[in-house]
């Protein structure tokens, strides 16, 4: 009986999981360097497996070798693109609903109208701003690299701690547990490609550290006074104070996962 005809229901699930691993390992590496040797990854895997079936063996047996011995090397070369493809997987819908969250909604309100407030007035004053809200994913990494506060997240901290003079503005500001964790933090900035070249370090950073972890994070630029928010490796710009509490409101109180502002 032809192999076609015994096309299964396991044989469905084992593309449907392969195309799924390549979907978010392409939108994982989207927009970097990586994403062309990844292509060449899957093209050199495409031509092992029809050299093999047309048992063309000399030169399947010299790719097969490659492959296998350079499994190692790409552990190696794409360690930081499978820690985020890990960290990507556990933000998934379905993972979400199986942890346990402790209801908190209303706890986030007096965060989100601090920082409405602070950046509110840092935009007028064109004062940079670089303001991160810790979710899930700990970022004990950057917090390290900065100043620990342990303060009440208010206004008058926020527009102190990025005031041009102060020796804390040069960085992030990190809230976790709805305090003030640190301040002069270093993010891990972007390397992707499709960035617009107007986009400076802090939204660089910006994009870096929600693409690693489910921070999300408030910029305002310093040039322009434009405030932007990112999540995801996605950042939306130009929105107004308003637009920025409604986006807050609803990624922490409401729990909406899509957030589409008008602008």
């Amino acid at each position: 009986m032809p192999d076609f005809i015994t096309f299964g229901i396991a044989d469905v699930v084992d593309i449907l999981l392969l195309a799924i691993i390549l979907y978010y390992m392409y939108k994982l590496l989207r927009g970097t360097a990586a994403v062309r040797i990844f292509w060449v990854i899957v093209a050199l895997f495409v031509l092992w497996k029809l050299l093999s079936a047309l048992h063309i063996n000399v030169v399947s047996a010299i790719i097969g070798q490659i492959i296998s011995v350079g499994v190692i090397a790409l552990i190696v070369v794409f360690q930081p693109e499978i820690r985020k493809f890990l960290l990507m997987l556990s933000h998934t819908r379905i993972i979400k609903a199986l942890r346990f969250h402790k209801k908190e909604d209303e706890l986030y309100k007096p965060d989100i109208n601090a920082v409405v407030r602070a950046c509110r007035r840092m935009s007028d004053s064109k004062t940079g701003a670089l303001i991160v809200f810790e979710k899930d994913t700990p970022l004990d990494e950057c917090i390290n690299t900065g100043e620990r506060l342990d303060a009440i997240v208010s206004r008058e901290l926020i527009e102190n701690i990025f005031f041009k003079n102060s020796p804390l503005h040069d960085g992030a500001l990190i809230i976790r547990h709805h305090r003030i964790c640190a301040a002069r933090c270093i993010l891990p900035v972007s390397d992707r490609e499709d960035i617009s070249t107007d986009l400076g370090l802090r939204h660089r950073s910006a994009i870096g550290v929600t693409v690693l972890s489910d921070a999300v994070v408030v910029v305002v630029s310093e040039q322009t006074g434009s405030i932007s928010l990112c999540r995801g490796g996605e950042i939306t710009h130009g929105i107004s104070p308003v637009v920025l509490e409604t986006m807050l409101t609803d990624i922490f109180v409401n729990k909406k996962d899509e957030v589409t502002p008008e602008k």
